[in-house]
C-alpha cells in the first residue's frame, strides 16, 4: 500500500494500516521529522491506548497499554552506537512478546528483527504532506 497524505488524515491512516492486519512487529522508516513518532501516537490510539503517548528517545522505550490492558511497546533506537546495547536492555524479550512494537530507527538493529515483521516507510512531501508505504 501506498498513499499520499496530509497530518490531518493521520487518524484514517493508522486505521487503514490497522485493517491490512500487520504484523504485531512494525518498523518505522524516515527521515528525521518525517512524522514516525505522530503515526505511531495514532496507530496506539486507533488500538485502544488512551494513555499520552510520546516519543521514547530518551528512555528508548515507552510502555503503554491497551483499554484491554494489552501492551503496547514503542521503540526509538536511534541513540543507540551498536546492537549489543539492545541486547543489554533486553530488546529480544519485547520484539517476540507477542504484543505490538513499534520501532522507530530499525535500522540500527537489523540482525535483531523477527522475521515476522511490517515495515513502513515514510517521505517528507512538504511540511503538509507524507509519502506513505506500508509492506
Amino acid at each position: 500500500m501506498k498513499i499520499v497524505f496530509s497530518l490531518d488524515e493521520i487518524s484514517s491512516v493508522s486505521k487503514m494500516i490497522l485493517a491490512k492486519n500487520p504484523k504485531k512487529v512494525i518498523l518505522f522508516y524516515g527521515e528525521m521529522g518525517a512524522g514516525k513518532t505522530t503515526l505511531i501516537k495514532a496507530l496506539a490510539k486507533s488500538i485502544g491506548v488512551a494513555d499520552t503517548t510520546s516519543s521514547p528517545t530518551f528512555s528508548l522505550v515507552n510502555e503503554y497499554k491497551t483499554d484491554e490492558e494489552d501492551a503496547v511497546y514503542h521503540f526509538d533506537v536511534y541513540r543507540l552506537k551498536n546492537e549489543s546495547e539492545a541486547y543489554d536492555m533486553g530488546i529480544e524479550e519485547y520484539l517476540y512478546s507477542g504484543h505490538w512494537c513499534f520501532v522507530e530507527w530499525a535500522e540500527k538493529i537489523p540482525t535483531l528483527i523477527p522475521n515476522e515483521h511490517s515495515v513502513i516507510k515514510i517521505k517528507v512531501i512538504s511540511d503538509d504532506e507524507r509519502e506513505l508505504e506500508f509492506s
